[in-house]
């Protein structure tokens, strides 16, 4: 194969399908993972006496050690095996446009450094201060200091992430049909908030907690069983 067949970056200009299914295949399964691990950790009822962390914390609380353990342990690998398979994502961008794909790369490395070890695991470990009796304004110094600061780098790669993925496939810039844009994380996020109507339920809370697992799951999901129209175009 001459460097003719190859893009700016070095990834073959002809699609891997079978690689790409399978990182696809690979996020949706960790979508489960995470999904599962936010289940456990969410399901509870707010204390509706309180306002802001203190009241989201309070629905957590009623988690056992172990389950606050597994859903850090679940969490971790399923965001680090989600930021992975999102370079399926990335190959069906680059194939079009080394521009987007660099900035959906950037969101990628962003999402793997601060979802799991920057932000949920730190999460779960408030949860558990919180659960064993440290003093609120404690906890609330400890989010400030060692929480906050991974929160809002999160955040930014996860803009960069979303927004370049939503452009690349409403501008047809990949091989799916230009509408697949909805299997985004940001619409299944806004789905799983959109519950909170239910009112203070612990189903409703826990999917509240899961919202970016749920993202993902209509991400991976959806471009997985939308692959095979896509290859025909």
């Amino acid at each position: 194969m001459t460097m003719n067949h190859f893009n700016d970056i070095g990834i073959s200009a002809k699609l891997d399908w079978t690689r790409i299914r399978k990182l696809l295949a690979i996020g949706l399964f960790a979508s489960l993972l995470h999904l599962a691990g936010d289940l456990i950790l969410g399901w509870g009822t707010e204390d509706e006496t309180l306002t802001g962390l203190e009241r989201m914390l309070s629905a957590y609380t009623g988690t056992s050690d172990g389950g606050i353990f597994a859903a850090a342990l679940l969490g971790l690998f399923g965001t680090a095996l989600e930021g992975l398979s999102c370079f399926g994502i990335y190959r069906l961008i680059v194939s079009r446009s080394p521009k987007y794909a660099h900035s959906y790369r950037s969101g990628i490395l962003g999402y793997l450094m601060f979802c799991g070890c920057g932000f949920h695991v730190p999460v779960c470990a408030t949860v558990f201060l919180t659960k064993h009796g440290l003093a609120t304004d404690l906890v609330l110094r400890y989010a400030a200091y060692f929480l906050l600061p991974a929160f809002l780098l999160f955040w930014i790669f996860f803009l960069v992430l979303s927004v370049t993925q939503i452009m690349a496939f409403a501008k047809g810039l990949t091989s799916y049909p230009r509408w697949c844009w909805v299997f985004s994380m940001p619409i299944g996020m806004a789905a799983a908030m959109l519950l909170r109507v239910f009112g203070n339920r612990p189903w409703v809370n826990a999917v509240a907690c899961a919202w970016i697992a749920v993202g993902n799951l209509l991400m991976f999901g959806g471009l997985l069983a939308m692959q095979s129209k896509a290859q025909k175009e």
